[in-house]
């Protein structure tokens, strides 16, 4: 089946089998590698885009029911050279530690500063909770989530290094990281 699905605001005109996810067309067919398989089940979020600016599972959507949607990876938020207000944010907060679910939890994160433009504590936990970090760094990922929200409201693009924890006013340079000394 020739199917036009259109990815971070190009179409992209395929020959795919109608029941293939779109996570293997992603990733196979189109090199848009930030969407990760982690369980394929729907039930870890680590492969998480916008399809019509809704967070959804691309492991579980068949490419089948994308013909005329709008589709939204995390390569269509921003670049390493220039990255998007999560990606600064979630970068500054060092919310990654292996870094596999980040690409999810970003696109999820995105879908809901997208919708709610000061989302409180409360949205934010109950709108990220679908989507699992198996090295623990959730306090992390809700700070960033928290941070691009402030971010957004200040009117900047662009996260400050090395200042996590600081409250907005109070923003101080990153401590020297401490060296042992040689023998």
């Amino acid at each position: 089946m020739t199917v036009t699905l259109t990815i971070n605001g190009a179409a992209h005109r395929l020959e795919v089998d109608p029941s293939t996810p779109l996570l293997y067309v992603l990733r196979g067919e189109l090199a848009l590698n930030g969407a990760k398989y982690g369980c394929g089940l729907g039930q870890c979020g680590a492969c998480t885009v916008q399809i019509d600016g809704k967070a959804a599972f691309s492991c579980l959507t068949p490419v089948s029911a994308l013909e005329g949607r709008q589709i939204r990876t995390v390569e269509g938020l921003g670049t390493a050279e220039a990255p998007g207000l999560l990606q600064a944010a979630f970068e500054a907060e060092q919310a990654a530690q292996c870094g596999y679910c980040i690409a999810g939890m970003i696109m999820r994160a995105q879908a809901l500063l997208d919708r709610v433009a000061e989302p409180d504590e409360a949205q934010i936990r109950a709108h990220m909770q679908t989507n699992l970090c198996r090295c623990g760094t959730h306090m992390r990922i809700l700070r960033a989530i928290r941070r691009a929200v402030a971010m957004r409201k200040e009117g900047r693009k662009e996260a400050q290094k090395g200042t996590r924890d600081a409250p907005a006013g109070t923003r101080q340079a990153a401590a020297e990281p401490v060296r042992e000394a040689r023998p």
